[in-house]
C-alpha cells in the first residue's frame, strides 16, 4: 500500500532567510609571523557569508553590496602587517557587524603554500548578534 502524499500550500511562500555571498576573493597580504613573512605580499584568499535574516528585500538598500564587503578585505589586506589569518578574519567579521542589518556572519580565509603539499592552510570565524 503506498502513502498518499498531500503537498504543502500556502497562500504566501515563506522566506526563512537571506545570505549575501563573497567567494574566493583573492587579496594580497602582508601577513605572517615568521621572520621571512616580513616585508613581503602574500596570496589570501577570502570568503564571506552575511545572514541578513528574513527581512523583506525590495531595494539595494535593504541588502548588502557586496563590493562593500570586498573593499573591507581590499582594504585590510593593504593596511598593516597582520601576524596571524585568525586576526585577519576577524578584523573583517567584526567590520561587517558595523552594519546594522547583518545578524550573523562567517568569514573564511585560506593562505596558499602555507604547508607544503596542502592546498592551503586557514580558519573559519563565525560571529552572531
Amino acid at each position: 500500500m503506498s502513502a498518499v502524499v498531500t503537498p504543502f500550500t500556502a497562500s504566501e511562500p515563506r522566506r526563512l532567510g537571506l545570505t549575501v555571498l563573497v567567494r574566493g576573493l583573492e587579496v594580497q597580504a602582508a601577513i605572517g609571523v615568521h621572520a621571512h613573512e616580513h616585508g613581503r605580499l602574500q596570496p589570501l584568499f577570502v570568503d564571506v557569508e552575511l545572514d541578513l535574516g528574513a527581512a523583506p528585500i525590495r531595494t539595494l538598500s535593504d541588502t548588502l553590496d557586496y563590493e562593500g564587503v570586498a573593499r573591507i578585505a581590499r582594504d585590510l589586506a593593504a593596511g598593516e602587517h597582520i601576524a596571524l589569518v585568525e586576526t585577519f578574519a576577524e578584523r573583517i567579521a567584526l567590520a561587517c557587524l558595523t552594519d546594522h542589518r547583518v545578524l550573523a556572519v562567517k568569514v573564511r580565509i585560506e593562505k596558499p603554500g602555507a604547508i607544503p603539499g596542502a592546498a592551503a592552510a586557514g580558519c573559519e570565524v563565525a560571529y552572531s548578534r
